[in-house]
């Protein structure tokens, strides 16, 4: 360890680690310190149920991974990370034993539309052609394109994202296939659906679906974070795991600290250097609804009563649109669903490394109020049923993370938040302040999914904070 850097990151998640290999680019010394005994944050892995198992602890699917317009440019498949795409992104089963399948062809996900085919493909087809200018503008901070037709591909989705996606579901389409699909991509996002933007982030999912697809890293999410972490090292970037940052002053000498927390815990380890003005803001930071996740390891793959299941690396299992809004705005309001909404994602099937020849591994989490101490898995699985009839009997083993626990293994996940901040209107550009990813004290940065573009493993943030801190003179 050197006696001073140019940089020091606080954090290992997939923002700490892109921030630092910004700096590392620029020829800057760079050294991160994470708190946990393996690097990763959001994007680790583990043996949660039974010995050779591998189970993501948060974050499984990663379409905005690949969609990254930095961490696309880096080759982390020399250092280790192998994508798999599954044969379908998304399966929404429905009670009639039917399902929506969303193919990577836009066309091959309309055709089991019915009614709404044409609907579905007025919508799609437009954004999807122009995500290469849009995926630009989403994935940074609020700034206005400065072509005259990016701006109009950019107004014409904002005109929808801007709606909720109740009432945009409801003015689409006509049929409950389609309504109860684009529920499920919304509901990613954490608020009622009844609540702007929240269709925006349905829409982002939608595309990124056909654009890109929802990839799964061959091995574990922890792929991601360890391939990064290699590549930094290969700039000569230095990395020191099972250091707990507590207070600044534990840090060797920087001329900028980069730090990959949420304004609560910045305020723990740095408030002292912030002017009371800032501490103030960031104490009225607002955390949203959190996930229960539940891990288990399988006999056998789920036995879904739509066998095109199978094909689709993640499934949401909520039924129709009305259903899942109630779940949704069900956590919103301090209440845990009877039917919870749920996100299930079943790697196994398109990556045999992650369960003994034969087994099976699947992860699903739904939404709870933040702070929940409360065990869904017995309501999870009951949904899980409803559309798989004797998945209970295949299960050897579970591993069931409440809220509260997951924020024990992930304090930057405060109250079990897994997107770093509610994604309301009122703080989804301006997160956590309007300073962005600086603050009150020159040379310290806030890099994580509490800035923007918020969540998601995409590495942004930490891009953002570290172009910030070199066009500050760093």
């Amino acid at each position: 360890m050197a006696s001073s850097y140019d940089a020091v990151v606080i954090g290992s998640g997939p923002n700490g680690l892109a921030a630092a290999i910004v700096l590392a680019q620029a020829n800057r010394s760079v050294m991160v310190f994470e708190g946990a005994e393996t690097v990763g944050g959001g994007t680790r892995s583990a043996a949660l149920t039974l010995p050779g198992f591998i189970h993501d602890i948060c974050s499984a699917v990663h379409p905005l991974a690949v969609a990254s317009p930095f961490l696309s440019t880096l080759p982390l498949a020399e250092h280790g990370l192998n994508w798999i795409e599954p044969p379908a992104a998304l399966a929404h089963p429905l009670d009639d034993g039917r399902a929506v399948i969303v193919e990577r062809s836009i066309e091959g996900t309309a055709e089991r539309l019915g009614d709404d085919a044409d609907a579905y493909r007025r919508l799609m087809n437009p954004l999807v052609a122009d995500w290469d200018e849009l995926r630009t503008a989403l994935l940074g901070p609020l700034s206005l394109p400065k072509h005259p037709f990016q701006l109009i591909k950019l107004a014409r989705f904002g005109l929808l994202a801007f709606r909720s996606a109740r009432g945009l579901a409801r003015s689409r389409f006509q049929g409950e296939p389609a309504r109860a699909l684009f529920a499920g991509m919304a509901g990613h996002s954490l608020l009622p659906l009844e609540r702007r933007p929240s269709a925006a982030f349905g829409l982002v999912l939608g595309i990124t679906a056909h654009a890109v697809g929802w990839p799964i890293p061959r091995g574990g999410s922890q792929k991601i974070a360890d391939s990064l972490a290699s590549y930094l090292r290969s700039l000569g970037g230095e990395v020191v795991t099972g250091f707990n940052v507590t207070s600044l002053d534990q840090l060797p000498p920087a001329r900028a600290i980069l730090c990959d927390v949420t304004p609560r815990q910045l305020l723990r380890i740095a408030g002292s250097r912030l002017t009371a003005t800032f501490r103030h803001k960031l104490k009225r930071y607002r955390y949203g609804p959190a996930v229960c996740k539940v891990d288990w390891a399988l006999a056998g793959p789920i036995p879904w009563k739509a066998p095109e299941c199978g094909r689709a690396g993640t499934l949401h299992l909520g039924g129709a649109l009305e259903e899942i809004a109630v779940s949704e705005r069900a956590a919103w309001l301090g209440r845990h669903a009877e039917k919870p909404f749920v996100l299930v994602a079943q790697p196994s099937l398109f990556d045999p490394s992650r369960a003994p020849a034969g087994k099976h591994t699947a992860w699903a989490y739904c939404h709870v109020p933040n702070g929940s101490t409360v065990d869904m898995s017995a309501r999870i699985e009951g949904q899980i049923e409803r559309f798989a009839p004797g998945f209970r009997d295949l299960v050897l083993g579970r591993s069931v993370l409440t809220s509260a626990e997951l924020e024990r293994h992930n304090p930057n996940l405060v109250g079990g938040d897994i997107g770093g901040g509610a994604n309301d209107l009122g703080q989804l550009f301006t997160r956590p302040t309007r300073r962005l990813y600086r603050t009150s004290s020159p040379g310290l940065y806030l890099c994580s999914s509490s800035t923007p573009p918020g969540g998601g493993v995409h590495g942004m943030c930490g891009y953002f904070a570290a172009q910030a801190a070199l066009k500050d003179g760093l």
